[in-house]
């Protein structure tokens, strides 16, 4: 089992305050996940699934509770802190694949890259082998929506993994696409783990990615209910 704790939750708490009513997203999840891990998070609807990773990416800020990553707390950072470590430490795939759709398959790839400051040649190497080994690399210079989705969603996952994040959180990623591209999606995201040791944890409902993930979560109404290691 990988042993360095990348990340983890103590009592993280979030509450949705609506015309006057209180929603329970998340109520007390304590969570620690290591480097290398393969993990899904499953659940009905409205389990709190999203607003999880939502909370452990820094894109919202929690009711109550504690979230750390690689050691940093992220309680008290600012938004431009957030914001920086999102950029060098998080990689985000996104439902609804979120590319910018006046850049090309390559440009979107790179785009973290050049946040980072990184060079453009080493940003256009990098992203040129990425999708090569996505399997992507003939739509390079196409624009997201001359391609179809499969492959918009491969590409965001170029662009999550490539700038070599701590970490990959995935909301729903197989969500949009058919059988046969789900599971090539899926098999892609496992040989970057095994090969590359990338960090994944998914929101998921498909069964077949839940199949092959080493570690289940469970939520239920905000709780963690089971944490099934395999």
């Amino acid at each position: 089992m990988p042993e360095q704790l990348l990340l983890n939750t103590i009592d993280l708490k979030k509450v949705y305050e609506t015309k006057g009513a209180s929603t329970i997203a998340l109520d007390g999840v304590d969570l620690e996940l290591h480097a290398g891990e393969f993990t899904a998070i499953a659940g009905p609807s409205g389990s709190g699934k999203s607003t999880l990773l939502h909370l452990l990416g820094g894109l919202d800020r929690p009711t109550a509770g504690e979230v750390h990553l690689d050691g940093v707390a992220l309680a008290g950072m600012s938004r431009d802190e957030l914001a920086r470590l999102r950029l060098h430490k998080v990689g985000f795939v996104f439902q609804a694949y979120n590319l910018i759709p006046v850049l090309t398959v390559l440009e979107n790839t790179a785009f973290t890259m050049e946040l980072q400051g990184i060079a453009r040649n080493e940003r256009i190497k990098r992203a040129r082998a990425i999708l090569a080994e996505l399997g992507i690399e003939q739509y390079a210079d196409q624009f997201p929506n001359r391609v179809s989705g499969g492959e918009q969603q491969r590409a965001a996952v170029a662009r999550a993994v490539v700038a070599e994040p701590s970490i990959v959180l995935a909301d729903e990623p197989t969500a949009n696409l058919d059988s046969k591209t789900s599971l090539a999606l899926i098999e892609m995201m496992r040989r970057l783990n095994e090969e590359h040791g990338a960090t994944f944890l998914f929101a998921t409902h498909d069964s077949r990615l839940l199949d092959r993930v080493d570690r289940l979560l469970t939520l239920v109404d905000g709780r963690v209910t089971t944490d099934e290691h395999r």
